[in-house]
């Protein structure tokens, strides 16, 4: 794929790059990810490693915005069209897809590939989203498709949302073990095609699945008091991409006066947002 040159340096070498086996690569660029050696053996693959401070944009409702001055746009998987993704490139930004990976929603294109025996409970203000059987073989090809989805259109990285099943009421007995090795065959999934994947929420488990992890997504941190439970991603150099919403837009100035600058949210990419997650932003 051919880039512009300021969305290449950004990707610090989203490339497959031959070789016949593992060693290091003398050439890779101050804050790539690690090389990681594909199924075959036969090639490596250096993947999108934001740094703390990378500038955003999370639109996953309504006509994409692509004209904000950030570096990453996070948009739906399904709903963007490729022409979207393409201008997107085009003007120098990468590009992260969404996707639900522990959720039936069933107005999805391939909803109708999920079994009886992998869906579960409804989520709680959510009509028409249930919780699925992480452990179940076919939930598993279904979100290798999705990932293979986001291979071929293009996109840099990808954010599965809902990736803490086991602390929800889903109707199935999962453990923490079980969570941490379905997050765990994302990430491989993800790093076999080439793309960047990042931990959303889940943050009982971020000490475990960080270095599996090129970066990180949470809601509501600072609401929650737990944006502590990241520095393990900031740590790492990693960037901590962060939101805290508001009810409407006209409230957003005072919860920015409120939180920027933060000692909590130190080396975070902040913004403001209403639950819409429309166009509608302000940055930190």
């Amino acid at each position: 794929m051919l880039m512009k040159a300021g969305r290449q340096a950004l990707l610090a070498g989203v490339l497959l790059v031959a070789a016949c086996g593992g060693g290091e690569d003398d050439d890779a660029q101050p804050g790539a990810a690690p090389p990681r050696t594909s199924r075959s053996g036969n090639e490596i693959e250096v993947v999108w490693r934001p740094s703390p401070g990378t500038t955003w944009q999370w639109q996953l409702e309504g006509d994409i915005d692509s004209s904000l001055d950030v570096q990453a746009y996070d948009i739906d998987l399904f709903d963007a069209a490729q022409p979207v993704i393409d201008r997107l490139h085009d003007d120098g930004r990468v590009v992260i897809c969404y996707f639900s990976a522990g959720t039936r929603e069933e107005w999805r294109e391939d909803a109708g590939r999920f079994q009886p025996a992998d869906v579960g409970e409804t989520l709680e203000d959510w009509p028409g989203e249930r919780w699925l059987n992480i452990r179940s073989d076919n939930v598993r090809r279904i979100m290798r498709d999705r990932l293979t989805m986001a291979a071929a259109k293009r996109c840099d990285a990808v954010e599965p949302d809902n990736v803490d099943v086991y602390e929800n009421d889903s109707g199935f007995r999962l453990t923490a073990a079980d969570q941490l090795d379905y997050n765990r065959f994302l990430a491989n999934e993800a790093h076999t095609l080439g793309l960047s994947v990042g931990l959303k929420n889940a943050v009982g488990l971020v000490a475990q699945l960080e270095p599996e992890f090129d970066w990180a997504l949470n809601e509501e941190c600072l609401s929650y008091e737990e944006c502590e439970t990241l520095a393990p991603f900031l740590a790492a150099d990693k960037a901590a991409f962060h939101v805290e919403y508001v009810d409407e837009p006209s409230e957003g100035e005072a919860l920015l006066d409120e939180v920027c600058g933060g000692p909590a949210i130190d080396g975070f990419s902040t913004l403001i947002k209403t639950r819409d997650l429309d166009e509608w932003r302000l940055a930190c």
